[in-house]
């Protein structure tokens, strides 16, 4: 077979995990593109399928194992020639990964992403060419906005996170690449940056000496296409005036941050080695909420981690009611191996876990519900995101909430409106789950 017979192979990908892991599946398929193979969306209907996996917790890896197993009967039957599979669950237990799924054709490591094309060009026997040096990323997502990996691994050890032993120490991309990857997003009509990374608030430490978040976040502001630009994982002990105030001031700054604060009880926070205590966590809200009242506020919490009594947990309850924050994201502790709370005692029945989870949750929604009945008869400025062709509605999300992981903004438009447009909506209504608005 050549290269030019090779490329005639129809290649399409699963996305299962993260926003981080959507960037490294973006940029594999670019070099795909590059390459000269064709990408379809239908994983079905393809001869090459790459399953891009997650292994956090033990709902994702049992999430890569349910895709895996699919494709590989798929394989059996004929239906696809080739099944690769990347993302952190092949990094994460590689040799077992490969005993146990033999009719897989490629368990890529982390490392081997950018070979991407030379593994395929193995599979099939070609002689190895060597990876482009300029490609642009494919995206899989809506046009309108798109996630850059600011950096990749972790240094900040929680007892209940396996991120540093997958992904390795925390690496920061350099500015300057940053912003080309970010220019090239912006010409195929991104209006909106979404800044990813484990903790997008440690950004350049590792290779500048100083903290280059805000720098990096200037040079991006730059860029007349991009309008918008969000912080996601935002680490509270690295929060300060300084950034609270750039985001407040500059006005290509999304008006939000994503906060992972875990829990609030100290004796729980310690042992997951998270470094704000209770007292830290509670001045930090009150800061932003008296002098930044702008910026919305998301979080997430893990519940019913070894050791948390009824006692602790009814004081996150109590803490969820009294802060009311805007979005909050609520999991049930996933005991992990070679974790340190993996070993420890106290661990909570799973019945438990899921019973509070379920419980605060119910909390959670009826804050965002109270919260949301107060912006019916307000107008928000909305980024299209897609057109929803089972109930005729656009869709969209504003500066407060953040596409795919808050509400959307759904409205009824005559066809005038475009994907990536700004729109000015006046919200009617919520349905639990999206606002119902009507154009100004």
């Amino acid at each position: 077979m050549t290269k030019q017979q090779l490329t005639t192979k129809l290649v399409s990908a699963v996305s299962l995990g993260c926003d981080k892991n959507k960037v490294d599946l973006e940029k594999m398929l670019g070099r795909l593109k590059e390459y000269g193979f064709t990408i379809i969306e239908e994983a079905e209907n393809a001869d090459i399928v790459i399953i891009n996996t997650c292994a956090f917790i033990q709902p994702a890896q049992e999430e890569a194992i349910e895709n895996i197993l699919q494709f590989e009967h798929l394989k059996k039957i004929g239906k696809v020639e080739k099944v690769i599979v990347t993302g952190c669950f092949p990094e994460r237990n590689y040799e077992e990964v490969k005993a146990n799924f033999p009719e897989i054709d490629a368990f890529l490591r982390l490392r081997e992403n950018d070979n991407i094309c030379g593994v395929i060009e193995k599979l099939y026997q070609i002689e190895q060419s060597k990876p482009a040096k300029k490609f642009s990323r494919v995206l899989t997502n809506s046009p309108s906005y798109a996630y850059l990996k600011i950096a990749d691994g972790c240094d900040n050890v929680c007892s209940y996170c396996t991120i540093p032993r997958i992904r390795g120490r925390y690496k920061s991309t350099p500015i300057e690449q940053l912003t080309a990857e970010a220019k090239d997003l912006a010409s195929k009509g991104v209006k909106e940056i979404i800044l990813v990374a484990q903790d997008t608030t440690k950004y350049g430490e590792d290779i500048y000496g100083e903290n280059a978040l805000i720098k990096l976040c200037d040079n991006l502001s730059k860029i007349k296409e991009i309008k918008w630009i969000r912080l996601h994982y935002a680490y509270p002990e690295r929060i300060d005036d300084k950034l609270l105030a750039y985001i407040s001031k500059n006005e290509k700054m999304c008006k939000y941050l994503d906060v992972p604060l875990q829990h609030i009880d100290d004796k729980i926070l310690k042992s997951m080695r998270r470094r704000v205590d209770e007292n830290g966590t509670r001045e930090l809200i009150e800061k932003i909420r008296g002098d930044y009242p702008q910026i919305a506020l998301r979080s997430t919490f893990i519940v019913g981690y070894p050791s948390e009594s009824g006692k602790d947990f009814k004081k996150l309850c109590n803490f969820i009611k009294q802060t009311k924050f805007d979005y909050a994201g609520f999991f049930p502790y996933s005991k992990e191996p070679n974790t340190a709370s993996f070993y420890m005692k106290g661990q909570v029945k799973n019945f438990i876990k899921n019973s509070r989870t379920r419980k605060i949750r119910k909390i959670q929604n009826s804050i965002v519900i109270e919260k949301a009945k107060a912006l019916i008869g307000q107008e928000m400025e909305v980024l299209v995101d897609f057109f929803d062709q089972t109930t005729g509605e656009y869709c969209g999300h504003s500066q407060n909430l953040s596409p795919t992981v808050d509400f959307g903004v759904r409205f009824v438009d005559n066809n005038s409106v475009k994907v990536a447009d700004f729109v000015k909506v006046k919200i009617y209504d919520f349905d639990g789950s999206d606002y119902k608005g009507e154009i100004v």
